[in-house]
Formats: structure tokens, sequence, C-alpha cells
């Protein structure tokens, strides 16, 4: 199954738009489909647990943490973690991923690109 991708809140939506652009097909939900803003770490993982799709954030500092504990109990489709210095190059990183990959090589995984 190919990934589907769900941004964070805190995702810098250039990355989605940029990620869209480099192939139409790819599935990627903007935060606010899911109303995420606002809502805490372990609701997001919930939720985009529930859409089954891989949360890809900036959050590197508590994000991975609630991550751990979220699968624990829980199965979860994975998280990508980007860096914010690489907007361009994340949306490149993004598409190689998918295209290159399956979904169920990220489920219970955290995925850190530079």
């Amino acid at each position: 199954m190919k990934l589907r991708f769900q941004a964070d809140n805190d995702l810098d939506q250039r990355i989605v738009v940029a990620t869209r652009r480099l192939d139409p097909t790819i599935d990627f939900q903007i935060a606010q489909a899911l109303k995420l803003h606002g809502v805490p770490d372990t609701l997001v993982l919930k939720r985009a647990a529930e859409a089954a799709r891989i949360l890809v954030s900036h959050d590197r500092r508590t994000l991975p943490g609630f991550f751990r504990e979220f699968i624990s109990t829980n199965a979860s489709p994975g998280l990508i973690i980007l860096s914010q210095r690489l907007p361009g190059k994340a949306a490149e990183l993004l598409h190689l991923l998918w295209a290159a990959s399956e979904a169920e090589e990220y489920v219970n995984i955290i995925y850190s690109l530079p």
C-alpha cells in the first residue's frame, strides 16, 4: 500500500505543497483536515493512526517521546520527523520515500530526515 501522509500542525505547509507538486497523486493531508490546531500530541497521534496516515512533523523535541508512549499500547502508521531547514529538500525526500517504499515499512517506526 502507498504511503499516506498527515501533516502535523507545526509542519511548514510549503512542504505539503511542494510534495504534491512533485506528484499530484501523493495523498498528503493538511493539519486542518483533522482539526489538529491546539490538539495534544497524544490525540494527534491517535487521529493520524485512525486515518491510517503517517504523521509528518518538525517536532523533534517532544513528539518522539509521545510516539514511543503511543505505540506501547497502539499501532501507528509511523512518524516522519523533518528538519525545518530543508523545506525544498524535505519535499524531494518525502516524494522519494513515497515512490520507493510501502506503508507497511513505517508501522510503529520513527523516521528522521536530516
